[in-house]
């Protein structure tokens, strides 16, 4: 197969990479970028362990295409955080112990700050609509609400 060359902007920094035309976007992030946040959970975009966001809307990376994604400007959970500072709902995370296993939690973290992004100021059950994309075997899913909801009143007192 001939390769395909292809540039990625990935949390600030610019990548030119080499892609197979089947390789998928989730792969090249781990495998060649090791950005390893990212999960390959179900491959058929129903977990939401590979949640990626592309100018801050969520994108499941198991199910792009590398050659489709040529240009654009990505950010993982890796790039979420301000050097050592975790953003908003990441610390939310942390706070409401809204971690367990931590396999869905980087798909989790991002889905949520494309949530915040789309809706500043949500409800409960809007939350709950917008995550149900995003599984998670180990919780209730009750501190993850909880999370984004206090990270949504953090952000709107940080304004």
């Amino acid at each position: 197969m001939t390769k395909h060359e292809i540039t990625l902007k990935v949390n600030g920094k610019l990548h030119e990479l080499k892609v197979e035309p089947n390789e998928l976007l989730l792969n090249v992030l781990r495998e060649k970028l090791c950005l390893t946040g990212s999960k390959y959970g179900c491959g058929i975009a129903e977990c939401g362990a590979c949640t990626i966001l592309v100018g801050g809307k969520s994108y499941m990376s198991c199910l792009v295409p590398a050659i489709s994604a040529d240009g654009w400007d990505i950010t993982t959970v890796e790039g979420l955080a301000d050097g050592d500072k975790l953003n908003p709902v990441q610390q939310a995370f942390v706070d409401n112990s809204a971690i367990q296993c931590g396999f869905c939690v980087p798909g989790m973290v991002v889905t949520s700050t494309a949530l915040l992004l789309d809706n500043p100021a949500p409800d409960e059950e809007y939350i709950k609509d917008y995550l149900r994309g995003n599984y998670c075997r180990c919780t209730g899913y009750v501190a993850m609400v909880k999370s984004v909801m206090d990270a949504a009143a953090k952000m709107k007192c940080d304004q």
